[in-house]
């Protein structure tokens, strides 16, 4: 997991964990580490245990590159 979280490094993205599978964690990843994934999100900064994580995808976007609304 960890070396697919280095791919999204930098990019805004939704990350499901499986404490938390009905939603996700949104915000940009930011650094990830041996064990875990450094995520900030409105000048909030989280960390997230790889372990827990089932799931990382990049945050949708329209054709014009703004951010689709997410429900979910």
């Amino acid at each position: 997991m960890k070396e697919l979280a280095e791919k999204f490094v930098g990019k805004e993205c939704l990350i499901y964990t499986v404490i938390n599978s009905d939603s996700c964690i949104k915000g940009k990843i930011t650094e990830v580490t041996d064990t875990g994934i450094i995520i900030e999100n409105a000048g909030n900064t989280e960390a997230v245990n790889l372990e827990y994580v089932i799931r990382i995808r990049e945050w949708p976007r329209d054709r014009n590159g703004k951010k689709k609304m997410f429900v979910g």
